[in-house]
Protein backbone atom coordinates (compact mmCIF):
# COMPACT_ATOMS: atom_id res chain seq x y z
CA UNK A 1 0.00 0.00 0.00
CA UNK A 2 1.09 3.40 -1.38
CA UNK A 3 -0.11 6.83 0.32
CA UNK A 4 -3.30 5.08 1.31
CA UNK A 5 -3.65 2.80 -1.99
CA UNK A 6 -3.48 -0.85 -2.79
CA UNK A 7 -0.66 -1.18 -5.51
CA UNK A 8 0.38 -4.60 -5.79
CA UNK A 9 -1.47 -8.12 -4.56
CA UNK A 10 0.30 -11.36 -5.17
CA UNK A 11 -1.04 -14.45 -4.03
CA UNK A 12 0.32 -18.29 -4.80
CA UNK A 13 0.95 -21.71 -4.06
CA UNK A 14 4.31 -23.13 -4.99
CA UNK A 15 5.59 -27.12 -4.45
CA UNK A 16 9.06 -28.03 -4.67
CA UNK A 17 10.92 -31.48 -3.85
CA UNK A 18 14.74 -31.73 -4.00
CA UNK A 19 16.88 -34.95 -3.53
CA UNK A 20 20.08 -35.00 -2.02
CA UNK A 21 22.63 -38.20 -2.12
CA UNK A 22 25.87 -38.43 -0.23
CA UNK A 23 28.40 -41.01 -2.03
CA UNK A 24 31.79 -40.84 -2.10
CA UNK A 25 32.01 -38.25 -0.23
CA UNK A 26 30.43 -35.63 -2.51
CA UNK A 27 26.86 -34.25 -2.82
CA UNK A 28 24.46 -34.45 -5.82
CA UNK A 29 21.28 -32.49 -5.56
CA UNK A 30 18.17 -32.18 -7.56
CA UNK A 31 15.26 -29.82 -7.17
CA UNK A 32 11.94 -30.31 -9.57
CA UNK A 33 8.51 -28.33 -8.94
CA UNK A 34 6.90 -31.17 -10.74
CA UNK A 35 5.84 -33.98 -7.88
CA UNK A 36 5.97 -36.61 -10.60
CA UNK A 37 9.64 -36.36 -11.12
CA UNK A 38 10.65 -37.16 -7.42
CA UNK A 39 12.02 -40.60 -8.82
CA UNK A 40 13.63 -38.68 -11.69
CA UNK A 41 15.88 -36.15 -9.80
CA UNK A 42 16.81 -38.87 -7.33
CA UNK A 43 18.37 -40.58 -10.20
CA UNK A 44 20.20 -37.58 -11.23
CA UNK A 45 21.52 -36.62 -7.89
CA UNK A 46 22.93 -40.44 -7.62
CA UNK A 47 24.54 -40.16 -11.29
CA UNK A 48 25.89 -36.73 -9.91
CA UNK A 49 27.13 -37.94 -6.73
CA UNK A 50 28.76 -41.00 -8.59
CA UNK A 51 30.42 -38.60 -11.10
CA UNK A 52 32.86 -36.75 -7.95
CA UNK A 53 34.69 -37.29 -5.30
CA UNK A 54 35.20 -35.28 -2.16
CA UNK A 55 35.50 -36.05 1.67
CA UNK A 56 32.38 -34.58 2.93
CA UNK A 57 31.35 -36.63 6.02
CA UNK A 58 28.16 -35.49 8.25
CA UNK A 59 28.09 -35.49 11.62
CA UNK A 60 25.62 -38.27 13.71
CA UNK A 61 22.17 -36.92 14.00
CA UNK A 62 18.89 -38.84 16.48
CA UNK A 63 16.64 -40.26 13.46
CA UNK A 64 12.95 -38.64 14.56
CA UNK A 65 9.61 -39.48 13.37
CA UNK A 66 7.00 -36.39 14.14
CA UNK A 67 3.75 -34.25 12.69
CA UNK A 68 4.33 -30.84 13.98
CA UNK A 69 1.36 -28.38 13.36
CA UNK A 70 1.26 -24.82 12.44
CA UNK A 71 0.99 -22.58 15.66
CA UNK A 72 -1.48 -20.40 14.10
CA UNK A 73 -4.98 -20.13 15.71
CA UNK A 74 -5.82 -18.18 12.91
CA UNK A 75 -4.91 -19.12 9.86
CA UNK A 76 -4.31 -16.58 7.04
CA UNK A 77 -5.89 -18.73 4.30
CA UNK A 78 -9.66 -18.17 6.60
CA UNK A 79 -9.01 -14.14 6.63
CA UNK A 80 -10.03 -12.15 3.68
CA UNK A 81 -8.66 -9.52 1.76
CA UNK A 82 -10.12 -7.50 2.78
CA UNK A 83 -9.58 -7.87 6.42
CA UNK A 84 -6.09 -7.67 5.33
CA UNK A 85 -6.57 -4.79 3.34
CA UNK A 86 -8.85 -3.13 7.10
CA UNK A 87 -5.21 -4.01 8.90
CA UNK A 88 -2.84 -1.86 6.58
CA UNK A 89 -5.22 0.90 6.30
CA UNK A 90 -5.67 1.33 9.86
CA UNK A 91 -1.97 1.52 10.65
CA UNK A 92 -1.34 4.18 7.72
CA UNK A 93 -4.30 6.46 8.76
CA UNK A 94 -2.44 6.70 12.28
CA UNK A 95 0.65 7.14 10.61
CA UNK A 96 -0.65 10.65 8.54
CA UNK A 97 0.34 12.79 11.21
CA UNK A 98 0.55 16.50 9.89
CA UNK A 99 4.48 16.68 7.99
CA UNK A 100 4.38 13.08 6.75
CA UNK A 101 4.19 13.73 2.50
CA UNK A 102 4.50 9.51 2.02
CA UNK A 103 3.88 5.86 3.82
CA UNK A 104 4.57 2.72 2.74
CA UNK A 105 2.83 -0.42 4.46
CA UNK A 106 3.60 -4.00 3.24
CA UNK A 107 1.63 -7.39 4.49
CA UNK A 108 3.13 -10.95 4.11
CA UNK A 109 1.63 -14.13 4.80
CA UNK A 110 2.72 -17.25 4.01
CA UNK A 111 1.29 -21.17 5.34
CA UNK A 112 3.43 -23.95 3.86
CA UNK A 113 3.47 -28.06 4.67
CA UNK A 114 7.56 -29.41 4.60
CA UNK A 115 7.72 -33.45 4.25
CA UNK A 116 11.42 -34.39 5.43
CA UNK A 117 12.96 -38.34 5.10
CA UNK A 118 16.07 -39.71 5.10
CA UNK A 119 18.05 -42.96 4.93
CA UNK A 120 18.97 -42.86 8.75
CA UNK A 121 15.00 -42.98 9.79
CA UNK A 122 14.50 -39.70 9.79
CA UNK A 123 10.17 -38.92 8.80
CA UNK A 124 8.78 -35.58 9.75
CA UNK A 125 5.79 -33.21 8.74
CA UNK A 126 5.89 -29.23 9.74
CA UNK A 127 3.44 -27.11 9.04
CA UNK A 128 4.21 -23.30 9.35
CA UNK A 129 2.33 -20.25 8.99
CA UNK A 130 4.23 -16.56 9.60
CA UNK A 131 2.37 -13.25 9.15
CA UNK A 132 4.44 -9.86 9.34
CA UNK A 133 3.82 -6.10 9.19
CA UNK A 134 5.47 -3.51 8.17
CA UNK A 135 5.47 0.23 7.29
CA UNK A 136 7.96 3.30 6.38
CA UNK A 137 6.61 6.67 6.84
CA UNK A 138 8.53 9.85 4.84
CA UNK A 139 8.65 13.52 6.64
CA UNK A 140 9.63 16.31 4.89
CA UNK A 141 10.38 19.96 5.63
CA UNK A 142 12.53 22.86 3.57
CA UNK A 143 14.64 20.23 1.37
CA UNK A 144 14.77 17.80 4.54
CA UNK A 145 13.65 14.40 3.86
CA UNK A 146 13.72 11.93 7.31
CA UNK A 147 12.43 8.09 7.40
CA UNK A 148 10.66 6.26 10.16
CA UNK A 149 10.12 2.39 10.17
CA UNK A 150 8.19 0.03 12.39
CA UNK A 151 7.40 -4.15 11.71
CA UNK A 152 6.01 -6.53 13.93
CA UNK A 153 4.94 -10.24 13.18
CA UNK A 154 5.41 -14.00 14.25
CA UNK A 155 5.56 -17.41 13.09
CA UNK A 156 1.96 -17.95 13.79
CA UNK A 157 -1.74 -16.93 12.40
CA UNK A 158 -3.14 -13.44 11.72
CA UNK A 159 -3.84 -13.62 15.30
CA UNK A 160 -0.64 -11.84 15.94
CA UNK A 161 -1.91 -8.61 13.98
CA UNK A 162 -5.31 -8.60 15.46
CA UNK A 163 -3.31 -8.10 18.52
CA UNK A 164 -1.38 -4.84 17.43
CA UNK A 165 -1.83 -1.62 18.58
CA UNK A 166 -2.09 -0.51 14.82
CA UNK A 167 -2.82 3.45 16.07
CA UNK A 168 0.68 3.32 17.72
CA UNK A 169 2.18 0.92 15.00
CA UNK A 170 1.71 3.42 12.40
CA UNK A 171 1.99 6.78 14.78
CA UNK A 172 5.50 6.05 16.45
CA UNK A 173 7.03 5.85 12.97
CA UNK A 174 5.77 8.67 11.53
CA UNK A 175 6.55 10.84 14.78
CA UNK A 176 10.18 9.34 14.56
CA UNK A 177 10.23 10.62 10.84
CA UNK A 178 9.37 14.32 12.05
CA UNK A 179 11.71 14.04 14.88
CA UNK A 180 14.57 13.90 12.57
CA UNK A 181 13.41 16.49 10.81
CA UNK A 182 14.41 19.15 13.42
CA UNK A 183 17.30 16.82 14.64
CA UNK A 184 21.27 17.96 14.98
CA UNK A 185 24.16 16.66 13.64
CA UNK A 186 25.71 14.12 16.41
CA UNK A 187 29.61 14.95 17.85
CA UNK A 188 32.04 12.34 16.71
CA UNK A 189 34.11 10.24 18.79
CA UNK A 190 34.20 8.14 21.74
CA UNK A 191 31.19 8.15 24.09
CA UNK A 192 29.55 5.58 26.47
CA UNK A 193 26.51 4.86 24.55
CA UNK A 194 23.10 2.88 25.31
CA UNK A 195 21.87 0.91 22.63
CA UNK A 196 17.81 -0.09 22.22
CA UNK A 197 16.60 -3.34 22.27
CA UNK A 198 16.38 -3.02 18.48
CA UNK A 199 19.90 -1.91 17.75
CA UNK A 200 21.13 -4.59 19.92
CA UNK A 201 19.57 -7.49 18.19
CA UNK A 202 20.95 -5.95 14.76
CA UNK A 203 24.31 -5.83 16.47
CA UNK A 204 24.58 -9.05 18.35
CA UNK A 205 22.91 -10.81 14.74
CA UNK A 206 25.16 -8.80 12.51
CA UNK A 207 28.57 -8.61 14.11
CA UNK A 208 28.19 -11.77 16.22
CA UNK A 209 25.88 -14.04 15.15
CA UNK A 210 27.29 -13.96 11.61
CA UNK A 211 30.80 -14.82 13.12
CA UNK A 212 29.49 -17.71 14.68
CA UNK A 213 28.58 -19.47 12.07
CA UNK A 214 30.84 -22.63 11.21
CA UNK A 215 31.06 -22.43 7.30
CA UNK A 216 32.32 -19.18 8.30
CA UNK A 217 34.95 -20.26 10.73
CA UNK A 218 35.79 -22.89 8.36
CA UNK A 219 36.60 -20.74 5.53
CA UNK A 220 38.86 -18.57 8.10
CA UNK A 221 36.33 -15.27 7.63
CA UNK A 222 35.45 -15.39 11.28
CA UNK A 223 36.96 -13.38 14.20
CA UNK A 224 35.81 -16.17 16.38
CA UNK A 225 37.92 -19.04 14.96
CA UNK A 226 39.69 -21.05 17.76
CA UNK A 227 38.16 -18.81 20.30
CA UNK A 228 36.14 -21.69 22.02
CA UNK A 229 35.99 -20.79 25.50
CA UNK A 230 38.19 -17.64 25.39
CA UNK A 231 36.72 -14.48 27.19
CA UNK A 232 35.47 -12.30 24.32
CA UNK A 233 32.69 -10.31 25.70
CA UNK A 234 31.86 -8.93 29.62
CA UNK A 235 30.73 -11.23 32.56
CA UNK A 236 27.29 -9.82 31.57
CA UNK A 237 27.03 -11.02 28.01
CA UNK A 238 24.95 -14.08 26.89
CA UNK A 239 24.08 -14.72 23.68
CA UNK A 240 21.61 -17.18 22.71
CA UNK A 241 20.34 -18.19 18.88
CA UNK A 242 17.00 -20.22 19.52
CA UNK A 243 14.87 -21.67 16.76
CA UNK A 244 13.00 -22.99 19.50
CA UNK A 245 11.08 -19.78 20.65
CA UNK A 246 7.60 -18.26 19.73
CA UNK A 247 9.61 -15.42 17.53
CA UNK A 248 9.55 -14.49 13.57
CA UNK A 249 12.55 -17.24 13.15
CA UNK A 250 10.92 -20.36 14.57
CA UNK A 251 11.15 -23.81 13.14
CA UNK A 252 10.90 -27.16 15.02
CA UNK A 253 13.52 -29.10 12.95
CA UNK A 254 16.55 -27.58 10.64
CA UNK A 255 16.64 -28.65 6.80
CA UNK A 256 18.62 -31.72 7.40
CA UNK A 257 16.05 -33.16 10.05
CA UNK A 258 18.01 -32.43 12.76
CA UNK A 259 16.06 -30.90 16.23
CA UNK A 260 16.43 -27.37 17.22
CA UNK A 261 16.90 -26.47 20.61
CA UNK A 262 18.68 -23.46 22.41
CA UNK A 263 22.32 -22.96 21.33
CA UNK A 264 23.76 -20.47 23.87
CA UNK A 265 26.88 -19.35 21.76
CA UNK A 266 28.38 -16.89 24.66
CA UNK A 267 28.35 -17.52 28.32
CA UNK A 268 29.25 -14.85 30.78
CA UNK A 269 31.42 -13.73 28.49
CA UNK A 270 32.81 -16.43 26.85
CA UNK A 271 32.55 -18.18 23.94
CA UNK A 272 30.99 -21.58 24.53
CA UNK A 273 29.69 -22.95 20.76
CA UNK A 274 29.30 -22.06 16.90
CA UNK A 275 26.52 -22.82 14.72
CA UNK A 276 26.50 -25.81 12.28
CA UNK A 277 25.49 -27.83 9.75
CA UNK A 278 25.79 -31.87 9.78
CA UNK A 279 29.04 -31.41 7.48
CA UNK A 280 30.45 -28.03 9.17
CA UNK A 281 29.73 -30.12 12.59
CA UNK A 282 31.67 -33.36 11.67
CA UNK A 283 34.36 -31.36 9.97
CA UNK A 284 34.70 -29.14 13.81
CA UNK A 285 34.44 -32.47 15.90
CA UNK A 286 31.28 -31.02 17.61
CA UNK A 287 27.55 -31.90 17.85
CA UNK A 288 25.34 -30.30 14.75
CA UNK A 289 23.46 -26.95 16.39
CA UNK A 290 20.17 -27.58 14.23
CA UNK A 291 21.42 -24.31 12.01
CA UNK A 292 21.16 -26.06 8.44
CA UNK A 293 18.55 -23.94 6.25
CA UNK A 294 17.67 -23.60 2.77
CA UNK A 295 15.34 -22.41 0.31
CA UNK A 296 13.49 -25.73 -1.37
CA UNK A 297 16.30 -26.34 -3.88
CA UNK A 298 19.70 -25.09 -2.62
CA UNK A 299 21.94 -26.74 -0.16
CA UNK A 300 21.25 -26.74 3.51
CA UNK A 301 23.47 -23.28 5.19
CA UNK A 302 24.32 -22.72 8.15
CA UNK A 303 22.08 -19.54 9.17
CA UNK A 304 20.70 -18.26 12.50
CA UNK A 305 17.25 -18.12 13.51
CA UNK A 306 16.19 -16.04 16.84
CA UNK A 307 19.16 -14.70 17.72
CA UNK A 308 19.09 -12.31 21.41
CA UNK A 309 21.54 -10.82 23.87
CA UNK A 310 19.94 -12.24 27.02
CA UNK A 311 18.49 -9.49 29.80
CA UNK A 312 19.83 -8.54 32.96
CA UNK A 313 18.87 -6.56 35.64
CA UNK A 314 19.04 -3.08 34.99
CA UNK A 315 16.15 -0.60 34.06
CA UNK A 316 16.82 2.13 32.07
CA UNK A 317 16.76 4.92 34.50
CA UNK A 318 19.73 2.62 36.32
CA UNK A 319 21.99 2.78 32.66
CA UNK A 320 21.83 6.68 32.29
CA UNK A 321 22.67 6.89 35.94
CA UNK A 322 26.50 9.03 35.98
CA UNK A 323 26.54 9.15 31.82
CA UNK A 324 27.63 12.58 31.56
CA UNK A 325 27.56 12.72 28.09
CA UNK A 326 26.69 9.81 26.19
CA UNK A 327 24.70 8.80 23.21
CA UNK A 328 21.29 7.04 23.00
CA UNK A 329 20.71 5.33 19.98
CA UNK A 330 17.37 3.89 18.67
CA UNK A 331 16.64 1.26 15.92
CA UNK A 332 18.78 0.51 12.65
CA UNK A 333 19.31 1.70 9.00
CA UNK A 334 21.66 -0.82 7.99
CA UNK A 335 25.53 -1.51 8.14
CA UNK A 336 28.42 -3.08 7.56
CA UNK A 337 30.03 -6.05 8.92
CA UNK A 338 33.13 -7.73 8.23
CA UNK A 339 33.29 -11.03 10.27
CA UNK A 340 36.65 -11.90 8.83
CA UNK A 341 38.56 -8.66 10.64
CA UNK A 342 36.50 -8.25 13.42
CA UNK A 343 35.11 -4.93 12.57
CA UNK A 344 31.09 -3.32 12.05
CA UNK A 345 29.58 0.34 11.45
CA UNK A 346 26.22 0.45 12.00
CA UNK A 347 23.48 3.50 11.37
CA UNK A 348 21.18 4.06 14.35
CA UNK A 349 17.64 5.14 12.94
CA UNK A 350 17.60 7.82 15.88
CA UNK A 351 19.58 8.90 18.69
CA UNK A 352 19.92 11.37 21.17
CA UNK A 353 22.23 12.84 23.63
CA UNK A 354 22.43 12.10 27.39
CA UNK A 355 23.58 14.94 29.14
CA UNK A 356 23.85 14.14 33.40
CA UNK A 357 22.01 11.36 33.23
CA UNK A 358 19.12 12.54 31.40
CA UNK A 359 17.93 12.52 27.31
CA UNK A 360 18.25 15.35 25.46
CA UNK A 361 18.76 16.54 22.20
CA UNK A 362 17.18 14.81 19.31
CA UNK A 363 20.28 13.73 16.70
CA UNK A 364 20.24 12.10 13.18
CA UNK A 365 22.39 10.45 10.40
CA UNK A 366 24.75 8.88 13.42
CA UNK A 367 26.60 5.81 12.85
CA UNK A 368 28.24 3.67 15.77
CA UNK A 369 31.56 1.31 14.94
CA UNK A 370 34.42 -0.47 16.21
CA UNK A 371 35.82 -4.44 16.77
CA UNK A 372 33.19 -6.56 17.55
CA UNK A 373 35.34 -8.25 20.55
CA UNK A 374 35.83 -5.04 21.91
CA UNK A 375 32.58 -3.80 22.43
CA UNK A 376 31.66 -6.81 23.78
CA UNK A 377 33.94 -6.14 26.42
CA UNK A 378 32.98 -2.85 27.30
CA UNK A 379 29.54 -4.02 27.78
CA UNK A 380 28.72 -2.23 31.54
CA UNK A 381 25.22 -2.52 32.00
CA UNK A 382 22.54 -4.97 30.87
CA UNK A 383 18.76 -3.90 30.52
CA UNK A 384 15.73 -6.41 32.53
CA UNK A 385 13.91 -5.50 29.44
CA UNK A 386 13.34 -7.70 26.46
CA UNK A 387 12.09 -7.48 22.52
CA UNK A 388 12.50 -9.50 19.65
CA UNK A 389 12.81 -7.54 16.04
CA UNK A 390 11.18 -9.14 12.60
CA UNK A 391 13.24 -9.88 9.68
CA UNK A 392 14.67 -11.76 6.82
CA UNK A 393 18.47 -12.53 6.69
CA UNK A 394 20.28 -13.48 3.50
CA UNK A 395 23.22 -15.10 2.78
CA UNK A 396 24.67 -16.90 -0.32
CA UNK A 397 21.50 -16.34 -2.37
CA UNK A 398 19.47 -17.47 -0.02
CA UNK A 399 16.77 -15.57 2.24
CA UNK A 400 14.94 -16.98 5.52
CA UNK A 401 12.91 -15.41 8.08
CA UNK A 402 14.75 -14.46 11.56
CA UNK A 403 14.43 -12.61 14.49
CA UNK A 404 16.98 -10.98 16.27
CA UNK A 405 16.88 -8.74 19.81
CA UNK A 406 17.68 -8.48 23.29
CA UNK A 407 17.12 -5.55 26.05
CA UNK A 408 18.69 -2.30 26.37
CA UNK A 409 22.07 -2.00 27.01
CA UNK A 410 25.18 0.25 28.26
CA UNK A 411 28.68 0.34 26.66
CA UNK A 412 31.39 1.96 28.38
CA UNK A 413 32.69 3.18 25.23
CA UNK A 414 31.79 3.35 21.46
CA UNK A 415 33.06 4.95 18.46
CA UNK A 416 30.06 7.44 17.41
CA UNK A 417 30.46 9.77 14.11
CA UNK A 418 28.13 11.19 11.41
CA UNK A 419 26.19 8.07 9.30
CA UNK A 420 26.33 8.08 5.57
Amino acid sequence: MKDGKIQEIRSGNNWGGCVRVLKNGAWGVSFTTEPSKLEEIAQTSLKLASKLKNVVKLAPMVPAQDNVQSKAKIKVQDVSLDDKKAIMTDAERAANLDGIVSTTVNYVDMEGTTLFANSEGTELQVAESRVALFLNAVAASDGTIQFGHKSTGGAAGFEILQKEDLEEFGRKPAEKALRLLKAELPPSGKFPVIMDPELTGVFIHEALGHASEADLILQNDSILKDKIGDQIGSPLVTIIDDATMDAFGYYPYDSEGVKTSKNILVKDGKLVSYLSSRETASQLDIKPSGNARSVIGDQPIVRMSNTYLKPGDYQFDELLENMDNGIYLKGSRGGQVDTGKGIFQFNAAESFLIEKGEVKTPLRDVSLSGNILEMLLKVEKVGSDFKMGVGFCGKSGQTVPVGDGGPHVKVKEAIVGGGV
